[in-house]
């Protein structure tokens, strides 16, 4: 009576130890034998610059402008706007120092509004409104460091103020931000020059925004800076300059 149940239990041992086999094999077979399959999703290198935090203050009325006063901020927009002698809370429009360049650092004293003209190089990034807001301020890094300029930021137009302070300026020190660009990069960008070797943001920086791309792929491509009115021509290959060609 007792030997059927045996026999079937060993039959049933026997049956797990055959399908216990199969199934290791298999296993090997897609695990160990096969392919290793490649990761769909690799992983990406971050550029240092897009992990940089830029300040954003978003002001939007003369008290907010006003609490820049005794603080310093650096230029961002390299190239687009002119300054002008602050003579009590004037300004020439008509008789620009120059053009503010990448980097600068400047030292805010006081904010000021005025009307601007209806046309012109004054009003080209900063629209004219019904007046301008403008921020007076010393350049330390010149050679006259006492002397108060001007610049305007935002203009007063229908009740309201528009300031771009955000698109013009760094709130932190643009050489702090971006450190990793080393200090023989930054001693060419704070001369204004373009040497071989630097990428896109660091020529922006020393040359200005003022430029025409000939594409849209970033890093390998030609770029014309207007150099505040000294063109040049940088070619770029994986988002290194190669080639330097000033106009003549």
């Amino acid at each position: 009576m007792q030997k059927g149940p045996k026999i079937a239990l060993a039959s049933a041992g026997l049956f797990i130890v055959v399908v216990g086999a199969l199934v290791g094999n298999q296993y090997r077979k897609n695990h160990e034998q096969g392919p290793v399959a490649k990761n769909p999703y690799p992983e990406q290198k971050l550029d240092p610059d897009d992990l940089v935090f830029l300040k954003k203050e978003r002001p939007d009325s003369i008290k907010d402008e006003r609490a820049l006063i005794g603080t310093t901020v650096w230029v961002s927009a390299g190239g687009q706007l002119d300054y002008y002698v602050d003579k009590d809370k004037h300004v020439d429009y008509a008789k620009p120092v120059g053009t503010l360049l990448g980097a600068t650092p400047l030292d805010i004293k006081d904010v000021f509004e005025e009307k601007a003209p209806a046309s012109g190089p004054a009003v080209m990034r900063i629209p004219a409104g019904e007046k301008h807001v403008l921020l007076a301020f010393t350049l330390p890094n010149s050679s006259d460091p006492k002397t108060l300029y001007a610049t305007p930021v935002g203009d007063y137009d229908n009740g309201l103020y528009t300031m771009l302070n955000d698109e013009i300026f760094f709130y932190d020190d643009p050489h702090q931000l971006y450190k990793h660009w080393g200090a023989a990069t930054w001693a060419h960008i704070d001369k204004h020059e373009v040497v071989p070797g630097m990428s896109e943001n660091q020529t922006m920086m020393a040359l200005g925004q003022v430029m025409k791309p000939d594409s849209d792929n970033t890093g390998d491509r030609d770029v014309t800076y207007d150099n505040n009115g000294h063109p040049i021509t940088v070619e770029f290959v994986h988002n290194k300059a190669v080639k330097i060609t000033p106009e003549k």
